[in-house]
């Protein structure tokens, strides 16, 4: 071998070895863990401008909607909080989870379901969060223990003064209160509903709504941001990829927030829902009138209409929390953005049910009804292909277990019932699911009942069964049908299940509830609603 032959081959070895090195650094980049941004929001229904309310002040959500996907046919599991964040959390539905209230604990009944953040804690995340995420009655004193690598920080209370009870500033309304509060501890009240009782009969004790000339951080969203942002730092210099919940609770009752958010709103201006009126035909027993509402706070009639001028400031009140809690996600994004991860994170924002701020007479949630089970979904992932477009096939909150495995690199465990939706985030005409699932459960005639609903894109199906779901019933008698076509009745105003044109819709829906496991009828109620 010749000189000049012995240098070509070296030259040519060294080429090889930069090439291998260079391959292999591009394989640590491509297998780095993304970080995840989860931020559950209480009561948020879909009422912002990113999904075409452009009169609502939602610049920051909207910041976050360009960056990513916006799922405008998203339902929630059950509409309200316990179940519905249990079902989300775990990726698996209510029948499963066996969570269908207030009052059950998510791991008494399910010891080894596997939660999402648990998941990411098992696959090298640091894990933790502050605020909402669980309802902390559906879980232990820690928050779900099993989930967090870190302790999870339930609120922050950076405020540390006497300015401040249940959740309001005003002083009056913290003086009395306070009062009812040593009323309670005095006479040692613990029956939720005589308790309801005392601060209805003391007026003033826990009002509505609260406007206060503060700043953010006065309430408790507002501090626990600051909070967050220090977490979210301290995170960042980690060597670790993390996992970080951070759970707004507003605009969830009463509706409290800074002035300034109240002023971004010119009440004069404010319509109240077109969707004003029951429904002919639908029994009472559907529909949902505000008992959180009405019978929680002060100052609101425990029964019949509401006059015009407080739905008005229930509405004012709402949108005024909508855009407090707008702020405090753009300071989490302006966060992402001065560390230099906003690149390398999933945001993935949620809503865990709607809510209804006077439709078909009804307040709050829980119910079937479309403003209880639509909800704001929106995930940014750095590695999707298409951005700030809008998804209108159905989607439904278990999906997003599986989903953020999938744009983390994860194994989708097989215990998880929902399906990934990253093929939407790629291409928003993508899609997965025929039709989106939800159920609410009801008493008929003292007997338990379930509703289970269908989504399309176009309708809605409601088929009710009185049987004992919580005894794993899956089949019932038939106590009625509803369906609504979204296309030529957007308002939800007529019922067409028992219409002749609608036969086959109905068998077509019937088999989809068939083919998923739920909603079979073994007779028919002979008054049932929506029948041919």
């Amino acid at each position: 071998m010749t000189p000049n032959e012995y240098s070509d081959i070296m030259r040519k070895t060294k080429i090889v070895m930069v090439l291998v090195w260079f391959v292999s650094l591009l394989g640590l980049v491509s297998a780095e863990k993304v970080n995840v941004l989860f931020i559950p929001i209480d009561d948020l229904k879909p009422l912002l401008g990113c999904y075409g309310y452009g009169e609502v002040h939602s610049p920051n959500i909207d910041r976050l909607a360009k960056r990513g996907t916006v799922f405008t046919n998203s339902s929630c599991q059950q509409a309200i909080c316990g179940p519905s964040r249990a079902s989300l959390m775990t990726g698996r539905y209510p029948n499963s989870t066996k969570v269908f209230d207030l009052a059950t604990k998510m791991r008494d009944v399910n010891p080894d379901i596997l939660s999402i953040p648990q998941y990411f804690k098992q696959n090298g995340y640091v894990t933790t969060g502050i605020g909402k995420t669980y309802d902390p009655r559906c879980v232990d004193k820690f928050l779900d223990q099993p989930s967090w690598s870190r302790p999870y920080v339930k609120n922050s209370y950076f405020r540390k003064d006497n300015n401040y009870s249940g959740g309001y500033r005003n002083p009056k309304t913290v003086e009395l209160n306070r009062k009812v509060m040593g009323i309670l501890k005095k006479q040692k009240v613990k029956e939720k509903s005589k308790k309801k009782k005392i601060f209805r009969d003391n007026p003033g004790s826990k009002p509505v709504t609260e406007c206060a000339d503060v700043k953010d951080d006065m309430y408790t969203d507002g501090d626990n941001t600051s909070r967050a942002i220090e977490m979210m730092k301290e995170l960042a210099n980690g060597d670790e990829p993390f996992f970080f919940s951070v759970g707004y609770s507003k605009p969830h009752l009463p509706f409290v927030a800074p002035k300034k958010y109240w002023d971004m709103y010119d009440r004069s201006e404010i319509k109240l829902s077109a969707k004003e009126g029951k429904i002919q035909g639908i029994p009472s027993w559907v529909y949902q009138i505000g008992t959180e509402m009405r019978q929680g706070y002060t100052g609101v009639p425990a029964e019949g209409n509401i006059p015009k001028e407080m739905k008005l400031e229930l509405i004012h009140g709402y949108l005024a929390c909508v855009s407090y809690i707008d702020a405090q996600v753009g300071r989490l994004l302006d966060t992402l953005d001065e560390l230099g991860i906003a690149d390398n994170t999933v945001v993935c924002l949620w809503g865990d049910h709607g809510f209804h701020l006077g439709d078909h007479e009804n307040w709050c949630k829980h119910s079937n009804f479309e403003e209880a089970v639509r909800v704001p979904l929106i995930i940014s992932s750095p590695k999707q292909k298409q951005k700030g477009a809008k998804s209108s096939s159905p989607v439904e909150l278990v999906d997003i277990f599986p989903t953020l495995c999938e744009v983390s690199g994860l194994n989708i465990p097989s215990v998880v019932e929902g399906k990934s939706i990253m093929a939407q985030l790629d291409d928003a005409n993508a899609k997965v699911r025929k039709a989106a699932l939800h159920q609410y459960p009801r008493r008929v005639e003292g007997k338990p009942a379930m509703g289970y609903s269908l989504r399309t894109e176009r309708y809605r199906y409601v088929k009710w069964l009185k049987m004992d779901y919580k005894k794993g019933a899956r089949k019932g008698e038939l106590c009625g049908r509803e369906l609504y076509d979204f296309q030529n009745d957007p308002l939800e105003t007529t019922n067409i299940a028992g219409k002749k044109s609608s036969s086959d819709l109905v068998v077509n829906f019937e088999k989809m509830l068939k083919e998923r496991g739920v909603a079979q009828h073994t007779k028919v109620r002979k008054d049932a609603f929506g029948m041919n």
